[in-house]
């Protein structure tokens, strides 16, 4: 009788604190750590992110205070980050909706969608960036 030739099976082991920072992770893992990052700040800023919006339509007096506070480098830097926050978050949470709809869940596709996303958030970003900073 012919005996089943056994391969070496790959042995999997817990990641220690010094591995980590050599851990190469795969980009849909980078995307899905993104997405948690930036729901997260999205969730945390949103108090500030509604100060803004009271201030920008109670008054004119008001508007003029929320002009004068977002005219800073620092709160124009906080506005590029929920810029990015949300709009990696919205294309990340498509890519996840439609994957919970099975399409592109095999690796090649899963792959490309979220570089896809990664590259679609960061083009929106500059863009109104650009735009926030009065180069657009």
């Amino acid at each position: 009788m012919a005996e089943a030739v056994k391969q070496a099976r790959p042995e999997f082991r817990n990641i220690g604190i010094g591995q980590i920072a050599r851990y190469r992770l795969p980009w849909a893992g980078k995307v899905s750590i993104l997405h948690r990052v930036s729901g997260a700040m999205l969730f945390l800023l949103l108090p500030f992110v509604l100060y803004l919006f009271e201030q920008s339509i109670t008054s004119e007096l008001s508007f003029a205070k929320f002009s004068g506070l977002v005219s800073g480098g620092f709160v124009k830097l906080v506005l590029l980050a929920l810029i990015w926050g949300y709009l990696h978050h919205f294309c990340a949470g498509i890519r996840f909706l439609l994957l919970d709809m099975h399409v592109g869940v095999d690796k090649p596709a899963s792959r490309k969608s979220a570089i896809a996303v990664l590259v679609i958030s960061l083009v929106l970003t500059a863009i109104f960036g650009l735009k926030l900073y009065g180069l657009f």
